[in-house]
């Protein structure tokens, strides 16, 4: 069953017309309604390329936010091969919202980290909806540290709202645990890989894309926060969100723009939860393009050239 987002309402309609007429004929065979079908398909096919032409960036982040988006679990086991999670912080918990693991990508050994949201109900309390607590990224400081000291490249596939703000996660240290995870990113003398598949929220986000390459899905969004949050604070009303979406720049192609993404990965038309597999592939050919980009480095130029690249942000619109 497709899940459709508000501005989708009037494919819905279509693609339910179409959907019924068939479930006629298929109760009743002598009925003969393809070609009526088959027109309403050219129809939907027609209204989805002209909604996903131009979408606004509020629209964006609905998109992003998508529910059936392929989540980063679906990444690894598509992408990856003799995945082996490793999961604890060795000081407090295991945190379900960061996955990662040893795997290989292309037959050659690597560290994949995450955030993972869950795809139904349980599974998505059980990854508090993608959002880390401080032992998720001390997980991901620990893994990025085993990666290092055996020179493994470091894939991290970004999809969080934000770090978690509950008050457990705040007595256990959130932003300094994010600010070490950060700080290690640009510690690190491996390859570094990052790429935004849904949101990126927040520190949350930038405590895994601190990278020496930032590839964005199309259609995903990366932030210092959420549209309904900025509202929320500049305009006390959290239904200004389109507003904010506007002025924030969150979208893959502003971002490129401004030099925060290094590269923007196209989606089918559609959206990335309408054609999974492709999507997937499309990651996955993005991933193994970077990672040339950066063979042959010596581990203190990628340290020093990452150092810098975070450095020099912003300066071209300063000079402006």
């Amino acid at each position: 069953m497709t899940n459709y987002l508000d501005f989708e309402k009037p494919l819905a309609e279509i693609e339910g017309k179409a959907a019924e007429l068939r479930a006629l004929a298929k109760a009743n065979e002598e009925m003969d309604v393809e070609a009526e079908a088959v027109a309403l398909d050219k129809k939907a096919d027609a209204l989805l390329i002209q909604l996903y032409k131009d979408l606004t960036p509020w629209r964006k982040c609905q998109v992003a936010r998508h529910a059936d988006r392929p989540h980063c679990k679906d990444y690894i086991e598509t992408l990856f091969t003799e995945y082996t999670p490793l999961a604890g912080d060795r000081n407090f918990a295991d945190d379900h919202a960061v996955m990662g693991g040893l795997a290989r990508f292309n037959d050659k050994p690597v560290m994949v980290i995450g955030h993972e949201k869950g795809n139904d109900t349980k599974s998505r309390i059980e990854r508090n909806f993608g959002m880390a607590r401080p032992e998720g990224y001390r997980k991901a400081i620990r893994l990025m540290e085993m990666a290092d000291k055996f020179g493994l490249p470091v894939i991290t596939l970004v999809d969080t709202p934000g770090a978690y703000p509950g008050k457990g996660a705040e007595e256990r240290g959130q932003s300094e645990a994010i600010a070490r995870s950060t700080q290690k990113c640009l510690q690190l003398t491996v390859p570094l890989i990052s790429v935004i598949i849904g949101e990126g929220g927040s520190g949350g986000a930038i405590a895994f894309a601190t990278a020496d390459r930032v590839a964005m899905l199309q259609h995903s969004v990366y932030s210092v926060i959420s549209p309904e949050g900025c509202a929320s604070i500049l305009w006390k009303d959290a239904e200004k969100m389109r507003e904010a979406a506007e002025a924030l720049r969150l979208t893959s192609s502003e971002l490129h723009e401004l030099g925060v993404c290094d590269r923007i990965i196209d989606e089918p038309v559609g959206g990335a939860h309408r054609h999974k597999a492709e999507s997937i592939a499309n990651v996955g050919k993005a991933i193994e393009s970077l990672l040339a980009e950066l063979e042959g480095k010596s581990p203190d130029g990628l340290k020093q050239s990452r150092r810098r690249k975070y450095l020099e942000l912003g300066q071209k619109g300063l000079a402006a």
